[in-house]
């Protein structure tokens, strides 16, 4: 029987990015359920004294030619964002007010999209608002729900849950409570699913 597949995410990540595509045929293949949880990546940082990789100036050239080798062995569009970091905190509201929502991956397609393959600056107001709209949301609507005190709340407990079960960065997967970090971890992710 296979297990879920808890991934644990910020839109403003390009390797959440890479796993969110990559997940979507682990779950086909493995036959277990994909269950996203947006969480604030800053808020990981704050709370577990982390930075972002690209803070080290090697790292981040690394990083950035590994990513796009995983891009191209998987076929995903990646084009670095010239505007990151973002501030993504309105989108990740957005996403965690449409939890268990059925709009919730069409939606997270659309942000992903918007941060890492059309690179925009999705932390502009008129962007999101521009970007959702084109892809056939209510962007109005979405909006409204992001500024609501539930998806913020929510937001907010996702995040604090997750620093709580020792996760520093996204993305992070647990998968029968075990947890599993970063886009090039998703083969034990994938072994682990299949039971």
């Amino acid at each position: 029987m296979p297990h879920p597949i808890e991934f644990l995410f910020d839109v403003g990540s390009p390797t959440a990015y890479l796993a969110w595509h990559r997940l979507k045929g682990i779950a086909a293949r493995t036959g277990a359920s994909l269950v996203p949880v947006p969480i604030l990546l800053g808020g990981v940082f704050k709370a577990t004294g982390g930075t972002p990789p690209g803070s080290v100036a090697a790292k981040g050239r690394w990083m950035n030619e590994d990513m796009a080798r995983w891009a191209e062995r998987d076929g995903i569009t990646l084009v670095m964002n010239p505007h990151f970091p973002v501030n993504t905190l309105a989108m990740m509201r957005i996403l965690a007010g449409l939890q268990g929502d059925e709009r919730f991956n069409a939606v997270a397609d659309t942000l992903f999209a918007g941060m890492w393959r059309h690179a925009r600056n999705m932390a502009d107001p008129a962007i999101l608002h521009a970007t959702l709209g084109e892809a056939g949301h209510d962007a109005d609507a979405l909006l409204a729900l992001a500024a609501t005190p539930e998806a913020k709340a929510r937001l907010i407990a996702n995040t604090e849950a997750a620093v709580a079960r020792g996760v520093f960065g996204a993305p992070t997967c647990f998968v029968a409570g075990q947890m599993h970090f970063g886009q090039d971890r998703l083969d034990w992710v994938e072994h682990a699913a299949a039971g």
